[in-house]
């Protein structure tokens, strides 16, 4: 039990001694008036009664603001729930975007790589191609002037 259980429990069994121990002054009579009407009754057992209703009400006040806080807690909660999924959504979306972009730029990436590779490719090719001509070239001229000198 917690302490708070434990302390009411406590503080009813001192009343229950209480009125135990002075049951004889409770049940002494006593005489009520009630704006037009008047009675006599038990002093004690009139106040018991009271302090009991009055208890009752308090006690169902509090269990209504549980019943109150406990159904607000859980309409919190739903509302935390859906709005983590509605966040959990557009985070999705937002990467299913960014996937998309990021693939985009990476064929457009890949492309322009491939032409890169292409007119180097190209490049290469035609200065290999002139160096050739350029060596066939000095051959000649080597072949034409040894034969002269």
């Amino acid at each position: 039990m917690r302490i708070r259980s434990l302390i009411v429990v406590a503080v009813l069994l001192l009343v229950g001694v209480f009125l135990a121990l002075n049951w004889s002054a409770i049940t002494a009579v006593g005489r009520f008036t009630l704006l037009f009407t008047s009675f006599e009754a038990p002093v004690g057992l009139v106040m018991l009664t009271i302090i009991v209703l009055l208890t009752a009400t308090f006690a169902g006040y509090v269990i209504l603001w549980q019943a109150t806080s406990l159904l607000e807690a859980r309409r919190h909660a739903k509302e935390l729930q859906a709005q983590r999924q509605l966040a959990e959504q557009a985070e999705s979306s937002r990467l299913a975007d960014l996937r998309a972009t990021l693939q985009g730029e990476f064929a457009g990436l890949d492309a322009r790589i491939q032409r890169l590779e292409d007119g180097l490719r190209s490049e290469v090719r035609d200065s290999g191609n002139a160096l050739a001509a350029s060596l066939a070239e000095l051959d000649d001229r080597l072949q034409r002037s040894g034969g002269r000198t």
